[in-house]
């Protein structure tokens, strides 16, 4: 493909990536891949090419564009030897007018930027457009950190986590014999340290109530030496249904899974009520402190749908405290970093039950109410807020 055909398939891409986020449809990841598996005739090059500048484009804008074209001249503002691809060729898109839309630099939408959890500085907030970084979780079940590092030459011990690890950008996971016998499992270093956090043991009962595809069910397993019981629940059952093979690879067998229907999770948990010693709810939020893994996320968010989660996460701490026993500890997590989902949520449930405000052991982030912060530009994290109660005797 010629530059002026590259950067004309990235116009497209955008504009369905901008449409996608504006009525609710497909990621760009999945809208990216589709597009590709019809044109057989780009090849890897392309494909790398084409896709840098998608991402580059979205990842300049923080407002959602007019359109892909707006969104692709944006781009050139910060790269002028794009304009050069815009030359009106038979495969190529039409040369620059004056006064189309051009979309401007930013952050995030500024309704959003508003909503900040104040303890994160302004000047932190470009870190969260950086790419993303690529960290792997050792499974002490199957080994040693000292042991994947081993056999992961190009990776490098994390920085926070003891049993973290960070690899070059690229590096095929799934290909590595570490991988594949379940020694590591890929997860931000950020969750390795709420899954930390939790102090899961042996012979616990644990609820994991929004347990998705098991990123932390299967961590908290380890963390207990998949001794004892381990109740993961979701409303998603593709998400759900992802769970089995991981569990397979990473040999955990103390993991139930449970399908759960909205707004009746109480009632399909009740026989875990007062029974559970550890209970994560690891809450759908706003994605706002993972744009560096998938930044037209931010484009999608609304005040309504906003306001929606936040009403759900505070439905689901209501529903995972009454699975405490006595003394046992809930702990509440969001890869979010708006003050009405992190600490607004935490200050709340403090004041409006019986629950006390918990140590979180963690050996970073920035105090936030009665929890913590984590970010890109401060931790080298996706950004994160938890927080950790007990239940008192």
């Amino acid at each position: 493909m010629t530059p002026a055909a590259r950067s004309q398939a990235a116009i497209a891409l955008l504009d369905e990536i901008i449409t996608a986020a504006r009525e609710g449809g497909a990621a760009a990841d999945t809208l990216i891949a589709h597009y590709f598996k019809e044109r057989r005739f780009a090849g890897s090059h392309d494909r790398r090419e084409i896709r840098a500048l998608v991402f580059g484009a979205i990842r300049r804008a923080g407002e959602r564009p007019a359109s892909g074209r707006a969104a692709l001249l944006g781009l050139a503002q910060d790269r002028p030897e794009l304009l050069e691809t815009l030359d009106g060729s038979p495969n190529g898109a039409a040369p620059p007018v004056p006064d189309e839309p051009v979309a401007e630099a930013g952050i995030a939408p500024a309704w959003l930027l508003e909503r900040f959890d104040p303890a994160i500085p302004p000047a932190d907030r470009p870190a969260l457009l950086q790419r993303a970084t690529l960290d792997l979780r050792v499974n002490r079940l199957e080994g040693a950190r000292e042991e994947a590092l081993a056999e992961l030459p190009e990776a490098l011990p994390s920085r926070w986590s003891p049993i973290g690890l960070r690899l070059p950008e690229g590096f095929r996971v799934e290909q590595a014999p570490a991988w594949r016998r379940g020694l590591v499992e890929i997860q931000d270093e950020g969750s390795q340290l709420i899954c930390l956090g939790c102090e899961a043991a042996p012979d616990m009962l644990v609820v994991d109530l929004c347990a998705g595809a098991g990123g932390k069910t299967l961590a908290l397993a380890a963390e207990m030496a998949d001794r004892g019981r381990i109740v993961a629940s979701d409303a998603d059952r593709g998400r759900l249904g992802r769970m089995a093979p991981r569990l397979q690879r990473a040999r955990i067998g103390i993991v139930e899974t449970r399908l759960i229907n909205p707004n009746r999770e109480a009632a399909m948990l009740a026989d875990l009520a007062g029974q559970a010693d550890l209970v994560l709810v690891d809450a759908p939020c706003s994605g706002s402190g993972t744009w560096r893994r998938n930044p037209e996320t931010r484009w999608r968010i609304t005040p309504e749908r906003l306001a929606r989660l936040t009403a759900l996460q505070a439905r689901l701490l209501d529903v995972a405290a009454g699975l405490l026993k006595p003394g046992g500890h809930l702990v509440y997590a969001v890869c979010s970093l708006l003050a009405e989902e992190g600490r607004d949520q935490a200050e709340a449930l403090t004041r409006g039950s019986s629950l006390v405000p918990a140590p979180l052991a963690m050996p970073t982030g920035l105090a936030s109410g009665p929890g913590r912060l984590l970010s890109p530009a401060r931790d080298g994290t996706d950004g994160f807020f938890v927080a950790r109660w007990q239940r008192p005797c």
